[in-house]
């Protein structure tokens, strides 16, 4: 019986020193594993910061290639600033292309004159008296643009101010 007792005793010892290398194979795998992993995402982190260093240089590229026929055309107004006219015609040309190619790109001027102002989409640079209903744009002092729907740059505007208004409130009424 002793025998039987050692017997199962060894073969305990041996069953718990099998569990414990295989307990340490598996954290040596899972250890392996995981920094094989790490190191496959410190690739990728740097392969898509190199993508967009790249796609940021050269995203203009298809704008810039748009224009370089509006700098053409610049050059040959310029070449022509002895003959008033040519030179003018030749900057109404320069003028609508640029202005066509920055619609294709989304610029969409914002409509301002005759409208209510809206502080979203207008700057109050005057105010100035009149018999309209107050806050109408009176005169667009500086064009503004959006590029799709966001705004690029507010339009700097002139507003009426109804002359009724302030003459009740002078009379505290």
């Amino acid at each position: 019986m002793e025998t039987e007792a050692k017997k199962n005793e060894s073969f305990e010892k041996l069953k718990e020193k099998t569990l414990k290398i295989s307990k340490k194979e598996s954290i040596a795998e899972l250890t392996e594993s995981l920094q094989r992993l790490q190191a496959e995402f410190e690739n990728y982190k740097k392969r898509i910061e190199k993508e967009s260093e790249q796609f940021l240089k050269y995203a203009k590229a298809e704008l810039i290639q748009k224009i370089l026929p509006i700098l053409d055309t610049f050059e040959i107004a310029l070449k022509n600033t002895n003959d008033r006219e040519k030179f003018v015609k030749g900057m109404e040309m320069v003028y609508a292309q640029l202005y066509s190619v920055l619609q294709t790109e989304g610029l969409k001027p914002i409509d301002a004159l005759g409208k209510k102002f809206n502080p979203y989409l207008h700057e109050v640079m005057l105010k100035q008296k009149s018999d309209k209903e107050s806050d109408i744009v009176l005169e667009e002092l500086q064009k503004g643009y959006m590029l799709n729907d966001k705004i690029l740059r507010h339009s700097k505007v002139k507003i009426s101010e109804h002359a009724k208004e302030e003459s009740k409130s002078k009379d505290g009424s």
